[in-house]
């Protein structure tokens, strides 16, 4: 991984969107937390469908929050993170927002915009009330974002689907972006985003050789939340989740995907100029109240920002989606 050359933020790395034998996962927290470690994460968010029964705390090293994936069964599936009890799901998404609110927690709404034209037998999940206000979204998931474009068709499609996983990888959903840029935009607060891998390295019996579909290893290197703190995180368990869910809440997350390229980038701001630094060229999008209004190839970017507002990156490496940060406001 590249190491940065500023002192502040720190970086912490972490996945959201997690599912072991809670669910419908194939892990335990031993299993996972041994492949967060050897990916280099410090802090996984397990969310297991209707379920909280894991246990948090330090496992190998790695920072283990548990959060539910409120999941009813065709639609508006809920991240709901900060809760101590089970929220049963419903028709109206409104009602366990709400209970998440009581119980102190906050939520993102979980890939909301799933493909309706898969070329797969997978029933997507999506969103289906956009006038129903989450806290936050989950803009990008991995797996979601792999079943859209999953062809099943034939044997050598499943096949390419599954060894060229990676090059399925289209990144957030334009409807996602909008809906999340018009968000941001009716309200003065930031409405947070995530990216998740939603793991569950499934396994796959019916074959000669069993199959397990994506182990947790290989989706703790793709799309990955870095968290930008400004000192090194406590080593106390409850203070470091603190840590964890505020810095989450607040927005103070980039999205990137590791796969595409495992670095640290520097993406700040400093006396209203944001600083962007990288070790390769990369195509860098400056998003402003929902519209690009600047885009450059390069590894270095130091971009005045005239208007009050809310901004944000998008970074792309061969037109590959890489890096996408969460909106920052300038006053």
């Amino acid at each position: 991984m590249y190491t940065n050359d500023f002192t502040k933020p720190y970086y912490y790395p972490g996945a959201i969107h997690i599912h072991t034998k809670f669910s419908d996962g194939s892990g335990d927290i031993q299993q996972i937390t041994r492949a967060a470690k050897k990916n280099g994460l410090k802090w996984i968010i397990i969310t297991d469908h209707n379920n909280l029964e894991i246990e948090e705390g330090f496992y190998n090293g790695v920072c283990v929050i548990k959060g539910e994936e409120i999941s009813p069964p065709d639609s508006n599936h809920y991240l709901a993170l900060g809760i101590n009890k089970v929220i049963t799901p419903c028709d109206n998404p409104e009602i366990y927002i709400e209970e998440v609110k009581k119980q102190g927690g906050f939520g993102f709404a979980a890939h909301p915009d799933e493909a309706d034209n898969r070329k797969n037998k997978a029933k997507p999940i999506k969103w289906t009330d956009k006038t129903i206000i989450p806290d936050g979204i989950e803009i990008w998931n991995w797996f979601s974002d792999w079943a859209d474009n999953y062809d099943e068709t034939n044997i050598l499609k499943i096949a390419y689907s599954y060894f060229g996983k990676n090059k399925l990888i289209k990144g957030p959903h334009s409807e996602t972006l909008k809906w999340w840029d018009d968000l941001n935009n009716k309200t003065n607060d930031i409405i947070p985003a995530i990216g998740g891998v939603d793991a569950h390295a499934l396994k796959i019996s019916k074959y000669i050789i069993p199959l397990k579909v994506f182990p947790y290893k290989c989706m703790f290197k793709t799309v990955t939340n870095l968290l930008q703190i400004d000192e090194l995180p406590p080593k106390d368990f409850n203070a470091q989740k603190a840590l964890i869910l505020k810095s989450i809440k607040s927005g103070n997350n980039i999205i990137i995907n590791r796969h595409i390229r495992d670095e640290i980038p520097i993406i700040k701001v400093c006396d209203k100029s944001l600083i962007i630094k990288l070790s390769v060229n990369a195509e860098m999008r400056i998003v402003y109240n929902g519209s690009v209004i600047h885009k450059t190839i390069n590894k270095f970017l130091n971009y005045k920002l005239a208007q009050q507002g809310k901004y944000r990156v998008e970074i792309y490496i061969n037109k590959s989606p890489w890096i996408f940060s969460n909106p920052f406001i300038i006053t």
